[in-house]
């Protein structure tokens, strides 16, 4: 799609800090890729890191390779610690309080249910409209619990106010995944800390796209998912973060042998591993930890805060850029315009939506739709220009204008 790019927008890709990342990414040329909150672009380094893994990790040295470099620490076996240290980094953790291994689905119910043994209420308070699995799991966990608890939910647009003295344990997304609304983590932690409430939080829309600091807003425990900003790869481990207060006190439910002091001893007594690693459960998975090691590298230099200011430059471009749609298009934002309110993506309700987006694509803007009416268009400042809004735009325009 070639289009003549405005020279204010060329002017800010000029200038932009992290323009040369765009160049450590497989993006395609033919398509406007705006789904990267829902699965992040190759970074270049992935396929010859996994080719490595594959052909002479596995397929020379077999077994070996779970302890052939231990000095340097690039055995298999280390693979969840050092993918750990860099997951910590951009969450505002300590390497040993985070864990990486399985999916968000099951590091929720491990946080929940690590949670919910150490207070004695009985009350989870969670956004009625979280994202399914987070509901999901704490459903099937107080099945689990015979019922016991009673889950409290409320709009996210209200949660202080009901952020009260019987609530135990709160589970919260910190961006909404339909409307990229953004909480107020810090302002909400300190309240529920206040109140003597445990804090779970869901960053899979967070982690990579601004930053976070986990220990700074005093969270209890949080989780996340590293193949949307993360850019791991589909189905990429996800992690779990578990405050160091509670490492000897909130008990490990899923007790593997990974998360054991000594897997190798083989012990018949469950034994939990110094930090988070206890909350490890079985043998990693090697070639998508690989995979995610090696994409994490792409952050190795990056200046979270550069990023979110990025971040907020494409979106409130793409804002202002649709304005005119929305006035003559049945188009209505659902996005905050508020920056302290604002992930990174950017949605629109259209009672249309569904074959809106699926013409969108045909034509080479690649945003996803979310039921019922939700257009959603994620930015990843690592590997988006304003060039790529201004195209997505006129994309989206001739779409709209071809409707009957």
């Amino acid at each position: 799609m070639t289009l003549n790019v405005p020279a204010d927008l060329q002017l800010l890709d000029a200038q932009d800090a992290l323009r040369h990342k765009r160049d450590e990414f497989l993006v395609p040329d033919d398509i406007v890729y705006l789904d990267g909150n829902s699965l992040g672009c190759l970074p270049r380094g992935v396929p010859a890191r996994l080719a490595e893994v594959t052909q002479q990790e596995w397929g020379e040295h077999l077994i070996r390779s779970w302890t052939r470099n231990a000095e340097s620490a690039q055995d298999w076996m280390a693979l969840p610690d050092r993918v750990a240290a860099k997951v910590s980094r951009l969450i505002g953790a300590g390497a040993d309080e985070v864990a990486v291994g399985d999916s968000t689905s099951v590091n929720t119910f491990k946080a929940l249910a690590a949670a919910m043994s150490i207070t004695e209420r009985r009350v989870l308070l969670t956004d009625a409209d979280n994202f399914p699995t987070d509901l999901y799991m704490a459903q099937g966990l107080n099945r689990l619990l015979g019922g016991s608890w009673e889950i409290r939910t409320c709009p996210n647009t209200e949660i202080m106010e009901h952020l009260t003295p019987d609530v135990g344990v709160t589970l919260f997304t910190e961006v909404d995944y339909r409307t990229g609304r953004k909480l107020d983590m810090q302002g909400l932690t300190a309240r529920a800390r206040e109140l003597g409430i445990l804090t779970v939080w869901d960053l899979a829309h967070s982690a990579g796209a601004f930053p976070v600091d986990l220990n700074g807003c005093g969270a209890d425990f949080a989780v996340g998912c590293g193949y949307k900003y993360l850019n791991g790869g589909p189905g990429a481990p996800a992690f779990l973060f578990v405050a160091g207060r509670h490492h000897d006190a909130a008990p490990v439910f899923l007790s593997g042998w990974m998360g054991h002091a000594d897997p190798f001893e083989m012990a018949r007594t469950y034994s939990p591993a110094a930090g988070a690693r206890r909350y490890l459960v079985g043998t990693p998975q090697v070639l998508s930890l690989s995979a995610l090691d090696e994409a994490l590298n792409v952050f190795s230099d990056v200046d979270m805060n550069v990023l979110r200011q990025k971040s907020l430059s494409l979106t409130d471009t793409f804002i202002r850029l649709m304005e005119p749609l929305a006035e003559k298009h049945p188009l209505t934002l659902v996005t905050p315009e508020n920056h302290d309110e604002r992930g990174s993506q950017v949605s629109y309700r259209h009672p249309d939506a569904q074959n809106v987006m699926k013409s969108l694509i045909e034509r080479g803007i690649v945003g996803d739709f979310r039921t019922p009416d939700i257009l959603r268009f994620g930015f990843t400042p690592l590997y988006h220009a304003h060039a790529d809004v201004w195209r997505a735009v006129q994309g989206i325009q001739a779409v709209l204008k071809g409707q009957k």
